[in-house]
This record gives C-alpha cells, sequence and structure tokens, in this order.
C-alpha cells in the first residue's frame, strides 16, 4: 500500500477515533451502575449493565491509545510506513473487534439487518435509551472503521509473513 494512502487512513482513522471517544467518554463519566438500573434493576439489569460499561471502557481505552499512536505517528517530520500500518493493523484489532466482538456479549452485529437500513445491532436486554444510543452512535464509526480497514483484517499479516519468508 503506497505511503501517501497510508498516512490518509491513518489521518481519517485518528479522527474517527476521536469521534468515538468524544461520544463514550461523556457518557461514561456521566452514568453509574445505580444510574443505568434504576430503582428496580434486578439482577439481569445488573449483570447486563456491569458487562455494558466494563466493554464500553475497554473500547474507550483502546480507541484513546490508537488516537495518541496515530497522532505520534502523524506529528513525525517523516511518516514512518512500517509503523503506520503496524498501528492501523492495531486499530483494527483492538477497536473494531473490540466493538464487534465485546467480551460480555450485551449486544451483538446481527447481518440480517445490515442491509435494510435498521440498526444491525441487537441488545441481550432492552437497554435504557441513553445506553442504547451510545452503543448505536459508535456503532456508525466502527462500522466505517471496519470497512476503511478491511485490509488490516488479514491481508496484512499474510504480506508481511510473505515478506519475512523471502
Amino acid at each position: 500500500m503506497p505511503s501517501t494512502n497510508v498516512k490518509a487512513l491513518a489521518e481519517s482513522t485518528r479522527e474517527k477515533l476521536k469521534g468515538a471517544v468524544a461520544q463514550l467518554e461523556p457518557f461514561l463519566n456521566d452514568y453509574s451502575l445505580p444510574q443505568l438500573t434504576g430503582e428496580d434493576g434486578g439482577e439481569d439489569a445488573t449483570i447486563f449493565y456491569k458487562g455494558l460499561l466494563a466493554d464500553l471502557r475497554h473500547l474507550l481505552v483502546y480507541s484513546e491509545v490508537s488516537v495518541e499512536k496515530l497522532g505520534v505517528l502523524l506529528r513525525r517530520p517523516n511518516f514512518d510506513m512500517e509503523f503506520g500500518e503496524r498501528a492501523l493493523y492495531e486499530a483494527y484489532h483492538q477497536c473494531v473487534n473490540a466493538f464487534f466482538y465485546p467480551k460480555n456479549e450485551c449486544y451483538s452485529e446481527d447481518g440480517r439487518y445490515a442491509y435494510t437500513g435498521q440498526d444491525a445491532i441487537r441488545f441481550r436486554f432492552k437497554p435504557i435509551r441513553e445506553a442504547r444510543n451510545i452503543v448505536l452512535g459508535v456503532s456508525k464509526v466502527f462500522e466505517e472503521l471496519r470497512d476503511d480497514l478491511a485490509y488490516y483484517e488479514s491481508d496484512y499479516m499474510t504480506q508481511r509473513r510473505m515478506q519475512g519468508s523471502k
């Protein structure tokens, strides 16, 4: 992949991740487990929201780390192609995968809805509006990143291995 493409992709990835951070951080700062579960939150709600908050915190941290790495890359006087590709690979495998494959499985993507114009995210438990909105809001960012960084899902490492065997 030419370095100008990698640099442009690094810039757009950084901006998109900054947008996700800007959505996630206020939500995580403003909402606590008791606020989400409400007065009569049962055990199912508590388990669901504990998992959701944990997954969103992980996603926030991974996104912040990627924003910082990409920022360091883009501030260097000479663009380091190898570091750039590695940073994009990590952004895909940490951020995008953390969103679409959350550890606690509080939500999942149902591909059958992806082409209907409906939200493809399905929740294991019916969340309050704010929790639903944050997940669906950042889903658009991570869908774009998944499309943008598809090369780094598997082709990048295959190419690296082939270069190493020569």
